[in-house]
């Protein structure tokens, strides 16, 4: 778990944020709710209504329409990232693979030992990389921002994010704790493109749009 979900998921998604942009990165957080509905069935033996596979068609959808939007020669306004999108969605798929794991391991243990177990497991799986680039001459520049961002980053957003995260995994089914994580992906689109002046273009909006609307056709009744 900790190497999928941490060491290979959070390498992965570095890498795209990279090579594509913030408000791509946020949107195609989608694939891995979608991975979660379709591979349910399979590995957790909760199956898919009619409706739940119609949203997640039309959330697919909208996914496609953000890779789309940084494919060579579909748009002229955007640099070509489509390299970028393949790496967030391999790394969405590594983060459900995560939860599609948790989902047992939490019924036999702690979601704070399941978590910690995690962490240190990822953190041995990214120590390679790390000194690969330290080799490489790529050594942090320490700062106060630089410091405070990566606390930030570290305990708050993925040692409590994911505390909460495997606490709520134990007690509801994958799917069902899906929905919350569709509120992502509208949060940082809109914050890429407030905060980091990213163009909020037609592709983006109609993908943003499909995916919000599979989104609520697919959970909209499981969540009442």
């Amino acid at each position: 778990m900790g190497i999928l979900g941490f060491g290979a998921a959070f390498v992965l998604a570095n890498w795209g944020i990279a090579a594509s942009t913030a408000t791509n990165a946020a949107l195609l957080i989608v694939v891995e709710p979608v991975a979660l509905m379709l591979l349910g069935p399979t590995l957790l033996d909760e199956r898919l209504t009619s409706r739940e596979a119609l949203g997640a068609a039309l959330a697919v959808a909208g996914a496609a329409l953000v890779v789309v939007n940084g494919i060579p020669g579909v748009t002229r306004q955007l640099v070509p990232h489509w390299r970028g999108d393949l790496l967030l969605v391999l790394s969405a798929l590594a983060y459900a693979s995560y939860s599609l794991l948790g989902r047992r391991v939490l019924v036999r243990h702690a979601a704070g030992r399941v978590t910690a177990s995690s962490l240190l497991w990822g953190a041995v799986a990214m120590l390679p990389l790390a000194l690969g680039e330290w080799l490489a001459g790529q050594r942090p520049v320490w700062s106060r921002a630089a410091v405070a961002g990566t606390l930030y980053l570290g305990v708050v957003v993925t040692g409590l994010g994911y505390l909460v995260w495997n606490w709520a995994l134990r007690r509801v089914e994958a799917p069902r704790a899906a929905i919350f994580l569709c509120v992502q992906p509208v949060a940082g689109a809109g914050l890429g493109v407030i905060l980091l002046g990213e163009p909020l273009t037609g592709f983006t909006l109609a993908g943003g749009a499909l995916i919000v609307g599979g989104v609520l056709l697919a959970f909209g009744s499981r969540a009442r």
